[in-house]
């Protein structure tokens, strides 16, 4: 047995063992269809046998018919054979003759009708004998009158033999009558019988069919009724969630501005600290200077006279741990000042408008020529569907996706950056900024997001907070952003926007 027919039957299965409204319909659906079925099957037969009645009718009609025609025949025979024996006039002996031709299609005709009726057949030979003996015997008296022997034929006449053959036809023909007739009584009376069965089987049937209707109709109510209440019972619940939605937004939105304004509050007060580290390394630094400086005019009037460790100290070992500490702080600045960005682009207020969106992307564009033009590369942008957003936030994004894929071309192929889009179903619009550079490694796809985490080659100046930037911001404006990338070939990201910007509606708590 396959998976699939297992599958079916496994489900079908479960179907019939499970309780349900939909099985009770499905059973009562298909009882109605037997029944159907079962009257369609009667009036099919009722139609066979119908058919088979009427084909008996007129069978029974035309041998009745061709019997009585033969009978007519052979009387034509005789009047045209004594209407000339009388008068001799030769139009009497053109009526018999005419009978006679008639006599074998006619019998021919019955005995055909008749062939394997074992009631039938022995009387049709019966007559056929006995009509070929009753033509000879007209034959032979219009012979004797022919010649001038009339007495003679007068007197083969007075015998009686052709009266006798005459009567013999007469009851085997009346014989064939009657069984035809009673064959047809006990016909129609079975096909009275079969109808009556037919219109009792339909009646029974449009009965039990309406009353499977009915029954169907009190379940289908019954539940429709009970997914009202499912569905009152539903909404009370809904009304219920909405209330809670609400108040988790609430708290959700408000711990979201204590942490945003937490950010703030951490990153300036760690700004000025470090304000102050950089200033008093300054100023240690030119303290070295001045040390150095006092060294050197030392040893100018007393050579040797100084510790070298002490020259080493302030000419090597200072000089080193400032600059640790500058690029440290440095470093340390730049970190402040992304968090800071964050903060307060989280805090921001959106302000939706229409935007053109492929005049907004050929300006980010043109601000990147000269690199563009430095390394041998270009942007193309293709047209693009309007888009109604936070002007800021899609310029910051277009312009971080755009100057990252120009950072990171390679040097060995002359760069390619198309963006394109369109707009997709559902009331979104995408956007493509493919680019021929690098490309990212499988493993990188979903780090590059993360804050503070690069991907290959660290021989480009940042932080690894740019892709951060970018993604909070494109989920913030209700998208999302993917990335499909292969190593060495190139990198494509894809921005998903709702057509219109729907701004959260979040108001004091109810």
């Amino acid at each position: 047995m396959s998976p699939a027919l297992r599958l079916t039957l496994q489900a079908f299965g479960q179907f019939v063992r499970t309780p349900t409204l939909g099985r009770r319909v499905a059973a009562l659906l298909a009882l109605a269809l037997l029944l159907l079925l079962t009257v369609n099957v009667a009036v099919f037969v009722m139609i066979g046998r119908t058919a088979e009645f009427n084909d008996t009718v007129e069978q029974v009609q035309q041998v009745r018919l061709t019997s009585r025609e033969t009978l007519i025949r052979l009387v034509d025979a005789e009047t045209g054979q004594r209407g000339f024996m009388l008068t001799a006039r030769p139009e009497y002996l053109a009526i018999h003759e005419q009978a006679v031709r008639d006599l074998p299609d006619l019998l021919s005709e019955l005995d055909a009708l008749t062939t394997g009726d074992p009631d039938l057949e022995p009387r049709v030979e019966r007559i056929q004998d006995l009509a070929g003996q009753r033509l000879d015997v007209m034959d032979r008296t219009i012979g004797l009158v022919r010649t001038g022997r009339i007495g003679e034929a007068v007197g083969l006449i007075r015998g009686g033999q052709g009266k006798a053959l005459m009567d013999a036809i007469r009851v085997e023909t009346a014989a064939i009558d009657e069984i035809q007739f009673t064959r047809l009584q006990f016909r129609t009376r079975q096909s009275e019988w079969a109808g009556h069965v037919t219109v009792i089987a339909n009646a029974l049937g449009g009965a039990l069919i309406l009353v499977l209707a009915g029954i169907s109709v009190w379940l289908i109510r019954r539940y429709v009724i009970e997914i009202q209440d499912a569905r009152a019972a539903l909404d009370r619940l809904n009304a219920g969630l909405e209330h809670q939605v609400r108040d988790r937004t609430f708290e959700l939105t408000r711990a979201n501005e204590e942490v945003q304004r937490f950010a703030y509050i951490v990153s300036h007060d760690l700004r000025a600290p470090l304000v102050n580290v950089m200033g008093y390394t300054s100023e240690l630094e030119q303290a070295g200077k001045v040390i150095d400086r006092q060294i050197v005019t030392i040893e100018t009037r007393a050579p040797r006279s100084v510790d070298p460790d002490a020259v080493a100290a302030v000419r090597e070992d200072m000089p080193e741990a400032i600059g640790f500490i500058r690029a440290s702080t440095e470093k340390m600045d730049r970190l402040i000042n992304a968090i800071l960005k964050l903060s307060r682009e989280g805090r921001r207020n959106l302000v939706p408008e229409l935007l053109d969106m492929t005049a907004m992307v050929r300006s980010i564009a043109d601000s990147v020529r000269h690199q563009t033009e430095a390394a041998d590369a270009e942007v193309v942008v293709e047209p693009l569907p309007v888009l109604e957003s936070d002007r800021l936030s899609i310029e910051q994004v277009l312009g971080n996706l755009i100057d990252n894929a120009v950072k990171y071309l390679d040097p060995s192929r002359p760069g390619r950056i198309v963006v394109s889009g369109e707009e997709t179903a559902g009331g979104w619009i995408t956007y493509r900024i493919a680019g021929n550079g690098r490309g990212i490694s499988d493993r990188d796809h979903e780090r590059i997001f993360e804050l503070f985490r690069r991907s290959g080659r660290q021989d480009r100046p940042g932080e690894g907070l740019g892709l951060a930037f970018v993604r909070n911001s494109v989920r913030r404006l209700g998208g999302d952003i993917t990335l499909e990338s292969e190593l060495g070939k190139g990198s494509t990201f894809i921005l998903k926007f709702p057509t219109r910007l729907i701004l959260p509606a979040v108001g004091d708590r109810p």
